[in-house]
């Protein structure tokens, strides 16, 4: 029986060239010039610190440029509360979002099942199994789920006839 999964993955490879890029335009910018404006990264999140929300902003914007430059989907990230530290100096906390969650995964499965589609989708731990009877059922149940999951970051992978 021909299935495929849905599932969210980014390539910590290419976060890490992003992040190392972006460190390296932020040291070497003028504007930047003595302050302590940097970018960490700890397995699934980036922390970034910057002197004022004006700088934060910037930083965001520099890693966000780099992040794209080398294909990671930006919509992947997940943006925390800007904290305070000492002074006027503040860190950001940006979770990377690996997975598709468990709620997305619940409306993902409902909105196969109302489609009308003969597939059948089931929750596997932090993917979406997708098994059809034929081929063209499947790439059907792609081109809706694509239409209609937009603000999450999506592959299809796993494709079995």
């Amino acid at each position: 029986m021909p299935s495929f999964d849905i599932v969210s993955e980014v390539n910590q490879v290419e976060v890490r060239n992003a992040v190392d890029q972006a460190n390296k335009e932020i040291s070497t910018r003028f504007d930047f010039k003595g302050s302590d404006a940097r970018v960490e990264h700890k397995d699934k999140e980036l922390i970034l610190f910057a002197d004022d929300d004006f700088k934060l902003k910037q930083v965001t914007d520099v890693l966000l440029g780099k992040l794209t430059k080398r294909q990671v989907d930006v919509r992947s990230l997940k943006f925390g509360n800007v904290e305070k530290m000492s002074g006027d100096k503040v860190k950001q906390v940006v979770t990377i979002r690996v997975g598709v969650e468990q709620e997305l995964s619940k409306k993902i499965v409902k909105m196969l099942k109302d489609s009308k589609l003969k597939v059948q989708a089931s929750i596997q731990g932090d993917a979406v199994r997708v098994s059809g009877a034929k081929r063209d059922e499947l790439q059907s149940a792609i081109a809706a789920v694509r239409k209609s999951i937009t603000d999450f970051p999506l592959q299809f992978g796993n494709f079995r006839d």
